[in-house]
């Protein structure tokens, strides 16, 4: 599976040199990215050992890394006739509250579900 097999969410492409910029110094040596989401302009990166949410917020990039052995939980809630987003949300062991995104029409929820899926149950 390459680092381009999933770039869903609204028809958008991720630019390998902008995504290879902005995972600089946030992967370790041997970590790559096996699949990329992109939504809107956030990313979601699944690597071999985590999943990395980049949160692009102007100026600010904020990058949540959670490691698959420490996801206790996840759903994801698909849109329905009169919400259009849908919602994704992983419990971490540790903390009681999920960490929540909201996905818009469009992103491929079940493909992040998979990915999420074949990271913990592995």
């Amino acid at each position: 599976m390459g680092i381009f097999d999933g770039l869903l969410g609204h028809g958008s492409t991720v630019d390998p040199n902008d995504l290879k910029r902005r995972l600089d110094g946030v992967l370790i040596e041997g970590e790559t990215p096996q699949l990329v989401f992109k939504v809107i302009r956030d990313f979601f990166v699944f690597t071999q050992s985590r999943i990395i949410l980049v949160d692009i917020q102007g100026i600010k990039v904020d990058y949540t890394s959670i490691p698959y052995k420490a996801i206790t939980r996840f759903s994801v809630e698909t849109a329905g006739t009169f919400d259009l987003d849908s919602e994704l949300k992983i419990w971490v062991s540790g903390s009681s509250a999920p960490i929540a995104k909201t996905l818009k029409k469009g992103t491929d929820v079940r493909g992040i579900q998979r990915a999420l899926a074949s990271g913990v149950l592995k």
